[in-house]
């Protein structure tokens, strides 16, 4: 296993807690760890639910473990090198050992049940031999943060995959370095929200498009995960969808996809870059196309979509399709290296916050704390409940350089946004 003796010492003492507190291999009547949400799965929803199983498991001893479990679990073979592997072979094996209800619906708890004993079974290995793990350059540091607030429910999810190549058995000597980062917002329930973050990544991986035109792949696996949950929600009778925003980062470019109102800035040298346009009823192309549809943007609090949704795009909501459309928008951007960070939010956070606020209120952090980035998110997250907002607030700052250089001076900050405010 590459990386510092510290780092082999944290990783065997995960494996030895977890040989130690699960009871595995589980039996056919055994209760599985962590049951599905649903009671059964298409074999597309297989491989998604799959990396969550595993991630559930894993993330709460170490984050590098499931990088690392994953692509032992897979076993994949790759006819293209430059991307990534075939849908892999735990996803055949999986639809062959669990019991089919019908020939494409699978029984999600022999599914786990499945996945868990294959976990086990490559940790019992692990003790006796660690893998090889190549530790990705750069690592970004991140710093998450996630409350329920004041409403009844939590429908807010994040995915955060900072070795996204080491997840995907992707080659690294023929693709560059890749990072993953997404928030979803839901609304009518929470079904949406996990469904968009256990399968939208998998979905891009898979697009022919990934390797050349990451753009294009985001945006198709945005609507295939789109009508991947409609088929869902029609067959389970719900009624929910999600906004989301993410961020996939190859070599020195960034890329952002995004539908509805949950959003990402970037800050360099200290100022805002704007990097999208949220989709809002009341932005004039979205009424113009909601009105040429038959529909109607109408006050009801707020700018609603046929008096109904304050979003005009998001994943899921099929009943108020087309109006609610999921077609993503994008924006690619060059990176030269003076980028200090982003910061993904959902309105919750965005509505009460502005990007300017959200600047000082990093840079007083990172200030008063010598550069330590961990209760970042933490803290920005208190501003939004402070400033009012009741919503849920899910906020994630992923620095994309050294944190000191991140912290500018608090008044050189101030004095920076009202010169570009005073500028014609």
């Amino acid at each position: 296993m590459a990386g510092s003796a510290a780092e082999e010492k944290t990783f065997r003492r995960f494996l030895e807690l977890f040989l130690r507190e699960m009871r595995m291999p589980l039996q056919d009547s055994d209760p599985v760890p962590m049951r599905p949400l649903s009671d059964l799965l298409t074999e597309d929803e297989v491989e998604g639910e799959c990396l969550d199983l595993v991630h559930f498991l894993s993330c709460s001893f170490s984050m590098c473990m499931c990088a690392c479990v994953c692509p032992e679990l897979r076993e994949g073979e790759r006819d293209d090198p430059g991307h990534c592997c075939n849908r892999p072979q735990l996803t055949r094996v999986c639809v062959c050992v669990c019991v089919c209800v019908c020939a494409t619906e699978l029984e999600s708890v022999k599914l786990a049940r499945l996945v868990f004993n294959r976990l086990f079974e490559m940790c019992c290995l692990w003790m006796k031999e660690l893998p090889f793990r190549r530790r990705p350059q750069p690592y970004y540091e991140t710093s998450i943060h996630a409350i329920k607030n004041m409403r009844r429910k939590m429908e807010d999810k994040h995915v955060i995959i900072p070795d996204f190549n080491t997840l995907f058995n992707v080659q690294v000597d023929v693709v560059a370095e890749q990072a993953y980062f997404a928030v979803f917002d839901g609304h009518g329930g929470v079904d949406a929200a996990i469904y968009a973050a256990n399968h939208l990544h998998v979905n891009l991986v898979h697009q022919e498009s990934f390797s050349q035109d990451p753009s294009e792949a985001l945006c198709r696996a945005f609507k295939l995960t789109d009508e991947g949950f409609v088929k869902k929600a029609s067959r389970e009778h719900l009624r929910c969808g999600t906004t989301g925003v993410v961020t996939f980062l190859r070599g020195g470019t960034l890329y952002v996809a995004w539908l509805g109102d949950s959003q990402v800035i970037l800050v360099r040298r200290g100022q805002v870059v704007e990097l999208m346009k949220p989709h809002k009823p009341d932005r004039e192309d979205e009424k113009q196309r909601i009105e040429a549809l038959g529909g109607c943007v109408i006050w009801f609090g707020t700018w609603r979509v046929n008096g109904s949704l304050s979003v005009s795009r998001a994943i899921g909501d099929s009943e108020h399709k087309p109006y609610i459309c999921g077609d993503a928008d994008h924006s690619v951007f060059p990176l030269d290296g003076s980028e200090d960070y982003l910061i993904l939010a959902c309105d919750g956070f965005w509505d009460t916050v502005s990007p300017e606020e959200a600047v000082r209120v990093v840079s007083d952090h990172l200030q008063e704390n010598n550069g330590d980035t961990t209760m970042v998110a933490h803290k920005l997250v208190a501003s939004a409940r402070d400033a009012g907002s009741s919503d849920n607030i899910t906020v994630i700052v992923v620095f994309l350089r050294d944190p000191w250089k991140a912290a500018p001076d608090t008044d050189e900050v101030c004095r920076s946004q009202s010169s570009s405010a005073a500028q014609p």
